[in-house]
């Protein structure tokens, strides 16, 4: 019965991203991979969300301009960890200082009567982990896959993070009531550990089953990536393209900001629990539609 799964699996692989036999293995991981970070992510965001009827515009302001320069700081600090730390160390070792920032933080919530200062922290540090997850992961996948393997498997690859969008905000609406904000973060940090043996896995099936060795010495997994820190935001400033999907970002944000302003407004009466819920509930359907649309 197993086998006979595990045949239609292939057989939808297959029909979705021409997948080789040789490949199968390394998709299903990268798939359940991008699938933990991306329902780990949608656990904590409505938490998040709903701790910003708390505060005052003015308040939320400046946890958004804290965001911005914390999230440049990391940004920083990442690239120049790439240049320094290789990364067969790099890459685990973010999920597990995540993983344990969130283990913090659900002590945090457990332990201190007043925990005001630690929802902002909280809200601005789950700002920045939204940042990360994702790039980090396709950074690793372009590293796994080859330039031939990435356009026929990565779009398979990424329906594992639209399943992850859906299943995340429909765990965080079903038990917010019953199991509380802090358990729903301890989850969320116990999902975030499952990426770290997958790293491993992957690496070691990047040569023995898609045989990616030609890739060159200084971007392979097992080296330091060297360069400057601040090399992708020079990148970034000189190139025509990258400044207009920049400029439209920028419009994006600018318009969701304003929304997000207002419904956090609207839902100020509201106790907790019920704001997550709703947040998880629009997070869902707005997935859902994106997922149905694409």
């Amino acid at each position: 019965m197993a086998k006979e799964h595990d045949n239609i699996f292939v057989r939808i692989m297959k029909i979705a991203s021409n997948v080789e036999s040789n490949e199968i293995k390394a998709v299903w991981l990268s798939f359940s991979f991008v699938f933990t970070l991306m329902a780990s992510y949608y656990i904590l965001r409505p938490i998040r969300d709903a701790m910003a009827s708390d505060w005052t515009d003015a308040e939320l302001s400046t946890l958004f301009t804290a965001t911005f320069f914390f999230s440049i700081l990391v940004v920083a600090v990442y690239g120049a960890a790439c240049s320094r730390i290789r990364l067969g160390r790099l890459l685990p070792g973010i999920y597990a200082f995540f993983s344990a920032s969130f283990l913090a933080f659900y002590a945090a919530f457990q332990a201190m009567p007043d925990v005001s200062l630690v929802g902002k922290a909280f809200y601005v540090w789950i700002s920045v982990f939204g940042l990360f997850q994702v790039s980090v992961f396709w950074t690793f996948m372009a590293d796994i896959f080859s330039k031939q393997q990435a356009p026929r498997l990565f779009g398979f690859i990424a329906a594992g993070a639209s399943i992850g969008a859906l299943v995340g905000p429909a765990i965080a609406l079903i038990l917010i009531a019953p199991l509380g904000k802090s358990n729903l973060v301890l989850i969320s940090a116990v999902l975030l550990l499952a990426p770290i043996p997958l790293i491993g896995w992957l690496e070691k099936l990047k040569h023995s089953e898609l045989h990616n060795d030609d890739i060159p010495v200084e971007k392979d997994y097992g080296q330091t990536l060297g360069g400057n820190p601040f090399s992708g935001f020079v990148e970034f400033v000189t190139n025509p393209y990258l400044l207009g999907i920049g400029l439209f970002l920028f419009l994006y944000t600018s318009i969701s900001t304003f929304v997000y302003f207002e419904l956090k407004n609207l839902m100020t009466g509201l106790d907790s629990v019920l704001r997550a819920q709703i947040w998880s509930g629009m997070d869902l359907v707005v997935n859902t539609l994106s997922i149905g649309t694409a």
